[in-house]
């Protein structure tokens, strides 16, 4: 029986946007296949920032950075990994994947200078200039129709389709009522993680359950519960992305500039309960830990930096923020103690003043002491994105618990493993999730292009 592509592609996040361009490019029939109404996934919903070490763009910028130290860089907070060689070949490929975005996807991505965020030593962010991933995801959804790539939308994959040992496609649920067979060559799971599946997220990563899901729609699980079947194996399934700060009620995350540049987190009671600089990630599970909302104090200068956010200023425009002379100003304005507010502030202060570590360790500072006048932003933890996924080898390729490739299936983005770390959410440094959606989908579209090739040679 003859295939309807060459290469299905389930999902149309970062992932498989860019693996669907890249397949047609390498001259295979692609298809992607969504079971939402929208392209993009949690990759729309992020800053659209994707890390490269040793780009043309570092090298304009005159920022010394290549492969073995983003490596070195992300192993230092990932800790233990079940995938050091993921790590590795990500870090590898890292810039060669940006200059692809932007050569061939002709994406308007650019060097993020005015920040590097936890986990990266120097700058090596590529970010639309607005900051938003939905921009990243509009170039990608361009490029894809612009090759003239189908991308069924509202289509449901119920399961895969298999023959034997292989993967020969999937059985799609097309929103009427029908289900087709549709049969590929290679298939690749370029889903989103399990952040929406309750069972899921309470089996692996357990210490953020309690949290809300923040993530995008759909998330949930597929890739796991069909990889399990296969007898595929799982990998750094405890780790996860988290976000200390989202923005509440407003639903829209708090820029992280604002604590990394200087500001602080509150409790309910008006003081601090924990070392920020642990980064957004890391530091959701100590706000979850506290109490229902934390919240941001940071000052003018640092309001300035984030209002160069689009989402920042959007945030702002909605009276998201309040705003006060005093320290006790803006704490009373979100109804908190507004002496207890000024003193752990004032404490704070004195630290970044002296340059000394403070009572919870935290040592850096950023234009800290803070001066006013001051800015406040209520806040709630958030699960964002899981990190644990299928183990997949260097082009992506699902691997079984034995080391064997599954035949046929390939893995990317959520669907796979990702490279921060073994467990929790201290080794997730920005834009881990997104390198891996996008370099994982196009190392296995050209990977399936050489095995086709090789298959009619």
């Amino acid at each position: 029986m003859t295939n309807d592509v060459d290469f299905l592609v389930i999902g149309a996040g970062a992932c498989g946007l860019c693996a669907a361009i890249a397949a047609t490019d390498a001259g295979l029939s692609a298809a992607i296949v969504e079971k939402t109404d929208r392209a993009g996934g949690n990759s729309a919903l992020s800053t659209g920032s994707v890390p490269a070490a040793g780009s043309r763009f570092q090298k304009e910028a005159g920022i010394d950075d290549d492969a073995e130290t983003y490596f070195q860089d992300l192993m230092s907070i990932a800790g233990e990994t079940d995938d050091p060689e993921l790590v590795r070949r990500m870090t590898a490929v890292s810039a060669d994947t940006v200059e692809w975005l932007v050569d061939a996807v002709k994406a308007r991505i650019e060097l993020v200078t005015a920040y590097k965020h936890i986990g990266h030593s120097v700058p090596r962010l590529h970010a639309p200039k607005s900051r938003r991933g939905q921009d990243l995801v509009d170039d990608l959804v361009r490029a894809v129709e612009e090759r003239e790539i189908p991308l069924a939308m509202g289509n449901t994959v119920k399961r895969l389709l298999v023959e034997g040992d292989r993967v020969a496609g999937a059985v799609i649920d097309t929103g009427d009522g029908n289900e087709i067979e549709f049969r590929a060559a290679a298939t690749l799971l370029a889903l989103n993680g399990f952040g929406a599946n309750r069972k899921l997220v309470e089996r692996f990563t357990p210490e953020i359950a309690g949290a809300q899901y923040f993530g995008a729609a759909g998330s949930d699980g597929e890739a796991v519960e069909w990889g399990e079947t296969l007898g595929a194996r799982l990998v750094n399934m405890e780790a996860y992305q988290g976000y200390a700060a989202v923005a509440d009620p407003h639903g829209s995350i708090l820029s992280w500039t604002t604590i990394e540049k200087g500001g602080v987190l509150l409790g309910g009671n008006g003081a601090r309960f924990g070392d920020e600089s642990l980064g957004y990630s890391g530091f959701a599970k100590h706000v979850l830990a506290q109490g229902d909302y934390a919240y941001a104090i940071f000052d003018q200068r640092i309001f300035e930096i984030a209002m160069q956010e689009e989402e920042f200023a959007e945030l702002h425009a909605h009276g998201g923020l309040k705003t006060g002379d005093t320290v006790a100003d803006v704490a009373r304005a979100q109804g908190l103690d507004g002496e207890a507010a000024e003193a752990a502030v004032a404490e704070y202060n004195t630290a970044a003043q002296a340059g000394e570590a403070d009572r919870f360790g935290r040592t850096e500072f950023g234009l800290a002491p803070l001066e006013p006048p001051f800015y406040s932003c209520r806040t709630v933890p958030a699960l964002f994105h899981t990190q644990g996924g299928l183990k997949v080898d260097a082009d992506g390729r699902v691997l079984r618990l034995d080391g064997t490739p599954i035949p046929g299936l390939f893995a990317g983005g959520g669907a796979a493993a990702g490279i921060s770390g073994r467990s929790g959410a201290t080794g997730y440094a920005s834009g881990n999730g997104l390198l891996t959606a996008v370099a994982l989908g196009r190392l296995a579209a050209l990977s399936a292009a050489r095995d086709l090739a090789k298959a009619d040679a």
